[in-house]
């Protein structure tokens, strides 16, 4: 490999939600932190040089977008999903789930139904609730160790709602939706009118042979009722820079959006957004290549070792990201007797899988993009307080 994912990087003095909030959470600051879904891989030089390189010049001005910054999306888009968008199709959003709420704002009421598939990613039911909307949940439905959809759910209880929040790959299950799958959402969703948001920050991190597919690309139903959100956060480990961007075909729908982001004064960015995004979109193929053949190895060997050591953890085994979600029900602990399982025997902060929705309960979710060493050493911990338990 040419870029090394071994390197142990302490992060204690930077701010670190995985690291600061700990203390909020545990109430101790020793644990292994393996909850937040950022890694703890070096951010690509490629990306920190582009910052660097906008420092030198002495003025951190109002900052408008060049061109190169959306031809950069444009043709990573094309060549690792095979979707083609224009300039046009394209609005800058600070982060996906800002853009979500963003989105439900534009094209919702107080009061009006948004549909989320749980166990999903916290903050889809957080953004409907604290936003005053009514929340409906259409629970996946767990079957020989992976997700599927259900679609009797989604007829029944669609008529009456406004909005449904896809998520593209799944989290925490990291689910590969299958081409079937979403053309059936985007039928559904077409015949009662309700608009799709598919987050698909996910989508750079399928791992091979797995194809991530865009929504917007199944149908035209699906291409012309859909607001897709994508970004380089996750897959370069840049959160922190707070910048993505949502795709719209429809120019309807992206009329409505733009024109609520630019009363709101929320699209402008920021001065470190455009060259770090286009840094990443033009130099990283090499080194997201490589991270993805990193972290599915050590997928692979957290899987054996659960396997092996520990069979009562039964990982739903990830299509896509760096994260594994835990079936631990065959423990016998409630969720509070879980959580202090992880956190008090093994050593572990991890994520409370109730979190993810009532289907979540027995559940656990693992950030395993670190280096090898700190893996193994997690994975002997949890080990321990296993056969201790």
């Amino acid at each position: 490999m040419n870029y090394n994912f071994d390197e142990v990087i302490d992060r204690t003095q930077s701010s670190a939600v995985k690291i600061e909030e700990m203390k909020k959470i545990w109430g101790r600051t020793d644990l292994i932190p393996m909850w937040v879904a950022d890694m703890d891989f070096a951010t690509p030089n490629f990306i920190l040089n582009a910052v660097k390189q906008r420092c030198e010049h002495p003025i951190l001005g109002y900052t408008t977008k060049p061109d190169s910054y959306f031809n950069s999306i444009i043709h990573w888009i094309k060549t690792r999903h095979h979707m083609e968008v224009t300039k046009e199709q394209l609005t800058y959003v600070p982060g996906i789930v800002a853009g979500l709420g963003i989105a439900i704002h534009a094209f919702t009421q107080p009061g009006d139904k948004i549909m989320i598939m749980t166990p999903v990613y916290p903050p889809f039911s957080w953004l409907v609730t604290r936003n005053g909307r009514t929340l409906v949940t259409c629970p996946l439905v767990l079957e020989n160790g992976s997700y599927r959809m259900n679609f009797a759910c989604m007829e029944e209880k669609l008529k009456d709602v406004k909005m449904l929040i896809l998520c593209n790959p799944h989290n925490p299950g990291g689910i590969v939706w299958s081409n079937e799958e979403l053309e059936r959402v985007a039928n559904l969703c077409a015949k009662n009118n309700v608009l799709v948001l598919s987050d698909e920050i996910h989508a750079d991190l399928t791992l091979s042979p797995h194809q991530h597919l865009p929504f917007a690309i199944v149908s035209d139903k699906a291409k012309y009722n859909s607001v897709t959100f994508m970004a380089p956060s996750k897959t370069f480990n840049m959160p922190g820079v707070a910048a993505s961007h949502a795709i719209t075909f429809n120019e309807n729908i992206r009329k409505v959006l733009v024109d609520y982001i630019e009363s709101s004064e929320l699209g402008a960015g920021h001065v470190f957004a455009y060259p770090a995004v286009e840094a990443a979109y033009t130099h990283g193929n090499e080194w997201l290549d490589e991270c993805l053949a990193y972290v599915k190895a050590n997928i692979e060997h957290t899987l054996e070792r659960l396997r092996t050591a520990m069979p009562k953890i039964k990982p739903i085994v990830p299509n896509a990201s760096f994260l594994i979600w835990l079936d631990c029900r065959a423990l016998g602990l409630n969720q509070k007797e879980l959580n202090r399982f992880f956190a008090d025997k093994a050593g572990l902060a991890l994520n409370d899988g109730e979190t993810f929705g009532k289907e979540g309960v027995g559940f656990m979710r693992m950030n395993i993009a670190c280096p090898r060493s700190i893996l193994d050493k997690a994975l002997r911990q949890l080990e321990d307080a296993y056969h201790t338990l």
